[in-house]
C-alpha cells in the first residue's frame, strides 16, 4: 500500500481523466466511471463514482506500479483546504475506516477542491 504520510508523494494537478482510463481500465467494474484525475510526474489519483485509485509508480522503468483502492464506503468525513494568497495549493483529507485512517492529497491551486468536495458529497451522504 501507498504510505499515504509522505505528501510528496501526491503534489497533483488535475489533468484530463482519459488520460488515466488506459492505466485504470483493467481495475474499473461494471457501472464504474471516472469522474475527476490528478496526476504528479510519475503517479496519480482518479477519482471514480466508486472510489478512490491512487496510482503509484515504482521502480526506474516504471514497470512495477501499486494501486491502491480507496473505496467510498469506507470514506467517514473529509476535510478540504481551499488555496489562498500565498498558499496556492489545495488539501484534501479522507478519513477511512477500516485500518487504513487518513489519507492526503495536496492539490495544486488550479484545482476545483469545491467542487471535487461536493462529488465526494454525493458518493457519502
Amino acid at each position: 500500500m501507498i504510505d499515504f504520510k509522505n505528501g510528496s508523494l501526491f503534489k497533483l494537478s488535475p489533468t484530463d481523466p482519459a488520460t488515466l482510463y488506459p492505466r485504470v481500465a483493467p481495475l474499473l467494474v461494471e457501472n464504474e466511471g471516472i469522474v475527476a484525475a490528478f496526476k504528479a510526474i510519475r503517479d496519480s489519483v482518479v477519482f471514480t463514482n466508486k472510489r478512490v485509485i491512487a496510482i503509484n509508480v515504482q521502480g526506474i522503468t516504471g514497470k512495477k506500479v501499486d494501486y491502491t483502492s480507496l473505496p467510498y464506503s469506507k470514506l467517514q468525513a473529509y476535510s478540504v483546504e481551499t488555496s489562498g494568497t500565498f498558499d496556492l495549493d489545495c488539501e484534501l483529507d479522507l478519513f477511512f475506516s477500516g485500518g487504513i485512517g487518513q489519507v492526503r492529497f495536496e492539490l495544486k491551486g488550479s484545482c476545483d477542491i469545491l467542487g471535487l468536495s461536493r462529488m465526494i458529497s454525493q458518493y457519502i451522504l
